[in-house]
This record gives structure tokens, C-alpha cells and sequence, in this order.
């Protein structure tokens, strides 16, 4: 996932790379004169090009990110949590310099948290970054089900 414009201008020049990359393998491939030629030439070419859908992908999340602003998102697990809030801090707008600066940290700090998918901060600073980027919570917590065990044992003389 990127997450922030230095790694959208690093992902965007990777994919130029790709592309260009994919279009000398193909020239290539054209001109394979035998069988082995022929398979390297398609082996290389299909391993490039799942490497440009996967940043194709990944610049487009960005951009429709970046213009897309309060849509909601459902999450069905706190595991979640981490790349919504991420994306939530794209999609308003806020550069991690931007977020930092609201929460009275370093700019490496957020880099921090959202490298490591926010496993050092505290449910404190989670619910400041919330706040921070304007995230509203609705929702349900749902306690498991009780659990009857029998024992064959119980009752019996």
C-alpha cells in the first residue's frame, strides 16, 4: 500500500520501468528463432507484467484515495484498523507531516505507526489519530456466544 506521495512518485517510476521493461520483453519474444527462447521470453514477460498490475494497483487505491473523500468503510475485525486509518488520512487530504503536526509529533512517528501497521501505539493515540483525521465510529461489539459444555459424568450416582 502507499502511503504517501514519496512512495507514489517511487511506485510511478517503478511502473514506467515495467512498462518498458514488458515492451523489450515483447519485442523479444517476437523475434525468439526457437522453442527455449520462446518460453524464457513468455515466462519473463508474464512475471513482469503480474509485477505492473501489482503497482498499477496499487497507484490507482492511491489516487481514487486521494479524490475520494468521505466515503465509509466497513471494517469486520480490529486487524482492519490499521490501513483504514491510513487510507483515511489520504482520502482527507492530510500528508503524515499534516497528521503529525495535529497530534503534536514528529513526522516519523507516523511513518512509524503506519509502517508497522500502528502496533506501538497505545488505544490512546489510536483514538487521537481517530479524532485527528475526523473518523467517525458507528458500530457494534459482539460478545461470543456462551459456551454450555455436558459432561456425561454429571448426574449420575
Amino acid at each position: 500500500m502507499i502511503r504517501n506521495e514519496r512512495q507514489y512518485k517511487i511506485t510511478n517510476a517503478q511502473a514506467s520501468n515495467f512498462r518498458k521493461a514488458v515492451s523489450e520483453a515483447r519485442e523479444k519474444l517476437n523475434r525468439a528463432s526457437n522453442a527455449d527462447d520462446l518460453l524464457k521470453w513468455k515466462l519473463q514477460m508474464a512475471a513482469l507484467e503480474g509485477q505492473l498490475t501489482d503497482l498499477e494497483t496499487d497507484l490507482r487505491e492511491y489516487e481514487s484515495l486521494q479524490e475520494k473523500r468521505n466515503e465509509s468503510v466497513e471494517i469486520t475485525s480490529l486487524d482492519e484498523l490499521p490501513s483504514v486509518l491510513v487510507k483515511a488520512r489520504i482520502a482527507s487530504g492530510l500528508t503524515q507531516k499534516q497528521l503529525a503536526a495535529k497530534l503534536g509529533l514528529k513526522e516519523q512517528q507516523i511513518q512509524r505507526y503506519e509502517a508497522t501497521g500502528y502496533s506501538g501505539a497505545s488505544l490512546q493515540r489510536i483514538q487521537q489519530v481517530i479524532d485527528a483525521l475526523g473518523i467517525k465510529v458507528h458500530g457494534c461489539i459482539k460478545p461470543p456466544s456462551r459456551v454450555v459444555e455436558i459432561s456425561g459424568t454429571e448426574g449420575r450416582s
